[in-house]
């Protein structure tokens, strides 16, 4: 129902969606959009076309998936994702291959490392973390070089 947040990538799109399914989370589901918000859970990764065609759920992983970006080969999706977390807050990058097979988890320092872009020669990822930042609630951006 909810699909924000997308990435285009020559003639693909990557975005994360909510799909709630039963009374309860419809109802919720709503009551937060009545107020302009989504709950920042049960989202999944998936792709169509830039027409909205051929529409792909990439994962199936639980909690939230979220901030996809497409790696310049077009064959794989790096995001952020808690769904390996008991607590809900831990929020690593993984990156998967567009078919949803292998999955490998790409940080693994502090809580917090979202939003990750690659350069357009795929050398280079900026990302967001809270690594770093003496304790506080700090979000800073880092800059990593990138090797396949």
């Amino acid at each position: 129902m909810a699909e924000h947040f997308f990435h285009l990538m020559e003639k693909k799109l990557v975005y994360r969606a909510s799909r709630p399914k039963t009374e309860e989370e419809i109802k919720e589901y709503k009551e937060y959009l009545a107020k302009g918000l989504v709950a920042p859970t049960n989202m999944e990764i998936y792709t169509c076309d830039v027409d909205g065609k051929n529409v792909k759920q990439v994962t199936k992983l639980g909690k939230a998936n979220w901030a996809p970006f497409y790696h310049p080969s077009g064959k794989k999706i790096i995001f952020s994702s808690n769904h390996h977390s008991t607590k809900g807050y831990d929020f690593q990058l993984f990156m998967v291959n567009e078919d949803g097979t292998g999955l490998d988890q790409i940080t693994n320092e502090s809580k917090f490392n979202a939003f990750p872009m690659f350069s357009p020669d795929g050398k280079k990822l900026v990302f967001s973390s809270n690594r770093n930042n003496g304790g506080t609630r700090d979000t800073n951006l880092f800059i990593a070089d990138w090797e396949d």
